[in-house]
């Protein structure tokens, strides 16, 4: 168990419900997963693109990310049905208490200029979703390896009911909320 998990269970816990007077123990919020995603628009023009990002998102994550292909096709874009345009990773349990340790410990504060992440990300439903310019903010990534710099999106899924409930949850795991 993490050390992030043990405090869900020992301090966030028992602080959301005394906030937001639960009667059951199952009411609590609770993460349910974390899905980080990539979009390879140039993986249309380079192959290697998506073989790239796919080995600097299964280093950030752990875990080997799927390939997404597109769903109908739109001649602006030069995009075909079945053609590879992004890549995501679903990460649940230990692997996920492991990633949003790593996040908000490690990656969010070497960001350049960071002043905190933006509190209206949340999606009405007590999902956050962030998203990040470059994947070297993450200490896993070689910076001399690194083809280019991708941007990536991570999404935390809740089982809060509101995003009130969610951003409390996230401020006591320690996201570092811009004030």
């Amino acid at each position: 168990m993490s050390a992030l998990h043990e405090r869900y269970a020992n301090e966030v816990v028992p602080a959301l419900t005394k906030q937001f007077e639960y009667g059951n123990p199952n009411e609590v919020p609770r993460l349910s997963k974390i899905v980080v995603n990539i979009g390879i628009g140039e993986a249309l023009t380079n192959a290697k693109a998506i073989d790239a990002a796919s080995g600097d998102l299964a280093t950030i994550t752990g875990q080997k990310p799927i390939v997404l292909k597109a769903k109908r096709s739109i001649a602006q874009f030069r995009v075909r049905t079945g053609n590879p345009i992004g890549l995501k990773v679903t990460l649940r349990g230990q692997r996920m208490w492991d990633f949003l340790e790593r996040l908000t410990m490690l990656s969010l504060p070497r960001i350049r200029d960071f002043r905190g992440i933006p509190a209206k990300s949340f999606d009405g439903r007590g999902n956050y979703t962030l998203g990040l310019r470059e994947q070297i903010a993450f200490p896993e990534i070689d910076y001399d390896k690194v083809d280019r710099l991708r941007g990536l999106e991570i999404s935390i899924v809740t089982t809060a009911k509101s995003d009130e409930e969610s951003k409390r949850l996230l401020e006591l795991l320690g996201m570092p909320f811009a004030s």
